[in-house]
């Protein structure tokens, strides 16, 4: 049986006009927003913590450290996509996420995301807190 950290989130996310350019072509940093919001909801509904919940309870968000994309094929005006985010992996304060953006059976956009915890009196790098910590590490 596939661990919870394992399994791919999708979440789909229609193209709008203010995601693209002049073309109804999506704009470049667009997609970074599309991984965002799929990165915050897979958090939401696969742990049960908004990026507000973290930073109530545990004083903590996670910040993007580094991401590098793949961009394959352009998504378009009106395109419902599917936008994925699963771990590749985590340690102490560090997670990494794979990520992609799919029209249909078409990859689209393929990514890396390196994502910090810090605190958020300082922003300096923290420690995951262990709830989320443990379910990634099983």
């Amino acid at each position: 049986m596939m661990s919870k950290h394992t399994q791919v989130y999708t979440l789909p996310i229609r193209v709008y006009f203010q995601d693209t350019d002049a073309g109804g072509v999506v704009y470049h940093a667009s997609y970074v927003n599309f991984m965002e919001r799929a990165r915050t909801e897979w958090l939401r509904d696969r742990y049960g913590y908004s990026n507000a919940g973290l930073m109530n309870e545990f004083g903590v968000a996670f910040v993007v450290r580094s991401l590098k994309l793949d961009y394959l094929k352009p998504a378009l005006l009106d395109d419902l996509l599917a936008v994925s985010a699963q771990i590749k992996d985590a340690g102490r304060s560090r997670v990494t996420l794979l990520q992609s953006v799919m029209r249909g059976d078409e990859l689209l956009v393929e990514a890396e995301i390196h994502l910090v915890c810090v605190a958020m009196d300082n922003f300096k790098p923290v420690g995951i807190p262990e709830v989320l910590r443990k379910q990634w590490k099983d």
